[in-house]
């Protein structure tokens, strides 16, 4: 304790060499702990002056305890000093030991060098202190290298997302190639010139190959030989990168090429080519054309069908470049030649045969009108007014029909069906067809019946001769005799009006024809003479009655009535042979030629088995028409013709099928086929009608379920029926039409 400041210290000296001096120093505890302070690195820096004795000289630190007096280094209270006190280590070299929970770095050091002054330094740093600045600078490194790298990651994140995008879409549209897949693929911009350029080179393949599909597809789907022409030839233009392309085909009439296709690309400037060239020029083999002034080739390719027959002539116009001018060039565009002949040769069967079928068709409908002088025409005027109607129907942009529409292949079929509505009469008995009176067979027998009056005339005139000769009154027996010519007269008149069927037959007149049918004649003759084979084999079931036998005036003999033999028509509804679907009543008999039977008739000429033979041309139409191989889009064709007469309501025929299984086409081909009758001049059985007269007829079916009332007042709004009446129709016929009148009647009706 210094005497003068009370102040604890320390007095230090030392000899001053080679003089005779000695330097002397007091330092108080508190300056040499301010001192220490100083001296340490860090904030938990522990640093002490121990002198031998181990008494604490100076302290500056964490600990609790203030050097105001000299103290031992373990009454100190710092942990981390005591125990690196207690550790036995050279001087001035650090050592690493535990203290407080927490690794530190220590180290001793002599103050003074003389031996007798063996004060030491000790000094005890936390470990994790001596760190945090190498700690900090690696992590500031780690952060600027963690942003470079984040930097260069982002970088080359977009840049291999550039990349592998590009790289992506390259296996991506090769694996659509494999796939079959040749659509055109989104444009992928690529800052990688070999992969842009892969990606050009891949689109190009991909689109030569759609060129080629899409000609392939053209060669096998288009009927029409122009329009598969100029589709094929584009293709072909754009495939070879050619600027021109022209076909020529063979005009067989002409003798000579006639172009039929000519194709240009944008900014062709190659000289004009005539419209017809020599046949000549097919003698001479495939060549390439000198380049000309505008600097174009022209590479001429002979067209020749299976046989080596020519066909016409492909030229491609191209530029005078090594690409074109390559013998792979020149294979290719031989092969594709051979395709096109094959092609054009192909159409042009197709065209035969269809204009063969259409000929057929046409055969088969005149061969039906020929049959029967009184039905002349009916099969082609039909179609002509039903191709009318749908027509008009398809071409409408508004009304009912605005969403009506008719393939080539439908309207096809529809032509078809409609030339071939009537086929089946081919097999309907031409004396049925054509009958114009009830008596009528294979000839018309009122003239037999006209026999038959002819004999009771003269038994009445013998009589009365006989009456005179008897002696009777003369004047009474002329009277008798005035009264049997009067009433024969008078009854074949009224049989004979019956026959023409002309008006409806009464109840009364039904009744006064079976009065007449009472009055007997005598027969002398055997009426079994002269007959055919099938004439004796009918009459074999029938006794022939001993002569003179009495005959009726209008006689029903059990002979008149042909049974059904053999096999009944499978018309029937349950008829296991049904397989068609017919729904139609069959009659008793097959034929029915009773005198007063067809007679009696209310109306028109035909019985009830006639009338089935009528109809059942139609059952022959559908069953014809269904045996025959249609080509596909024509298998509709046996509904469309075979469905003409059936009814709205159902209740047509042969199947029976009511509206909801009529389609348009085939309610059109119904109202044709009744307005064609209806107005027809040519029948023998009714007057032709006038246009007001069928308007109005065809107006009462539309009400009653018979045809479609829709079409019906289409077909008057449309006023096509002038148009065909001045074509088919006589000048007596034309009248006016009331139509706003009964289209009111129609909506009325609905």
């Amino acid at each position: 304790m210094f005497p003068s400041t009370g102040e604890v210290g320390v007095t230090a000296s030392r000899k001053v060499a080679g003089v005779d001096a000695v330097i002397g120093l007091d330092l108080s505890l508190t300056d040499i702990a301010r001192e220490l302070e100083g001296l340490r690195p860090t904030p938990g820096t522990e640093v002490a002056i121990v002198d031998a004795a181990g008494w604490v000289i100076a302290y500056a630190g964490t600990a609790s305890a203030m050097p105001d007096m000299i103290v031992p280094l373990r009454d100190l209270r710092s942990g981390p000093l005591v125990v690196l006190d207690g550790i036995d280590m050279p001087s001035r070299r650090p050592a690493s030991f535990s203290a407080d929970g927490q690794e530190w770095l220590g180290v001793k050091t002599q103050l003074y060098s003389r031996v007798d002054q063996r004060n030491t330094l000790v000094m005890a740093v936390p470990r994790r202190e001596v760190l945090a600045p190498l700690r900090a600078s690696l992590e500031r490194q780690m952060w600027v290298s963690g942003g470079i790298a984040l930097g260069f990651i982002v970088i080359g994140w977009f840049a291999g997302r550039r990349l592998g995008q590009g790289l992506n879409e390259l296996a991506l549209q090769a694996q659509r190639l494999t796939r079959f897949d040749f659509g055109r693929p989104a444009k992928v911009g690529s800052f990688i010139r070999e992969i842009a350029d892969f990606h050009q080179v891949l689109d190009a393949v991909g689109e030569t190959i759609r060129d080629f599909l899409t000609t392939s597809e053209t060669i096998a789907c288009e009927p029409q030989l122009d329009r598969m022409l100029e589709q094929v030839l584009a293709a072909t233009v754009k495939g070879t990168f050619c600027t021109r392309g022209l076909v020529y085909l063979v005009d067989g009439a002409r003798r000579d090429l006639v172009l039929a296709a000519n194709v240009r690309e944008a900014g062709d400037a190659s000289a004009a080519m005539p419209e017809v060239l020599s046949l000549s020029v097919l003698d001479a083999p495939e060549q390439v054309a000198p380049p000309e002034p505008d600097g174009t080739q022209r590479l001429s390719l002979p067209l020749r069908d299976r046989k080596g027959r020519p066909v016409g002539l492909l030229v491609l116009v191209h530029g005078a470049d090594a690409a074109h001018r390559s013998g792979a060039f020149v294979a290719f565009a031989r092969q594709l030649s051979g395709t096109l002949a094959i092609s054009i040769e192909t159409r042009r069967l197709m065209e035969e045969q269809s204009r063969l079928l259409e000929g057929l068709i046409h055969l088969v409908a005149d061969a039906i009108d020929a049959k029967s002088p009184y039905t002349g025409a009916h099969c082609r005027r039909v179609p002509e007014l039903a191709d009318m109607i749908v027509s008009r129907m398809a071409a409408d942009e508004d009304g009912p029909y605005r969403d009506f529409a008719l393939s080539e292949e439908e309207r096809r079929a529809f032509r078809v069906g409609s030339w071939l509505h009537d086929c089946g009469k081919v097999t309907s008995p031409e004396h049925i067809i054509d009958k114009a009176t009830k008596l009528e067979a294979m000839h018309n027998r009122i003239h037999e019946v006209r026999t038959r009056f002819e004999v009771l005339l003269r038994d009445a005139r013998i009589a009365h001769l006989t009456r005179l000769a008897a002696g009777e009154d003369a004047v009474r027996s002329a009277q008798i005799l005035v009264e049997a010519e009067a009433r024969l007269a008078d009854d074949f008149a009224f049989v004979a009006r019956s026959n023409v069927g002309g008006e409806f037959m009464t109840d009364e007149a039904l009744a006064r024809l079976a009065e007449i049918a009472t009055r007997t004649w005598t027969r002398h003759f055997d009426d079994r003479l002269g007959l055919s084979r099938e004439e004796e084999a009918h009459l074999a079931g029938h006794p022939a009655p001993a002569l003179p036998a009495e005959e009726h005036l209008l006689a029903d003999k059990p002979e008149h009535v042909r049974p059904w033999e053999g096999v009944r028509p499978p018309v029937e509804k349950g008829d296991p042979a049904n397989h068609y679907g017919f729904d139609m009543r069959l009659p008793p008999a097959a034929q029915n030629l009773g005198e007063l039977y067809n007679l009696s008739i209310r109306r028109g000429t035909l019985n009830d088995e006639e009338r089935f033979k009528v109809n059942d041309h139609v059952v022959q139409t559908y069953i014809m028409l269904k045996a025959l191989p249609w080509p596909e889009g024509l298998e509709r064709v046996p509904e469309l013709a075979a469905t003409h007469h059936e009814r709205m309501d159902g209740k047509g025929y042969p199947r029976r099928i009511a509206a909801d299984g009529l389609s348009l086409p085939e309610r059109v081909m119904a109202v044709a086929d009744v307005f064609e009758a209806l107005t027809a001049s040519d029948r023998p059985y009714k007057p032709a009608k006038t246009l007001s007269e069928a308007m109005r007829i065809l107006v009462s079916m539309g009400r009653e379920g018979h045809l479609d009332p829709q079409v019906v007042d289409y077909f008057l709004r449309s006023r096509l029926w002038e148009t065909y009446a001045g074509r088919f129709l006589r000048a007596d016929q034309h009248d006016a039409v009331d139509v706003a009148g009964l289209c009111g009647q129609l909506q009325a009706a609905a």
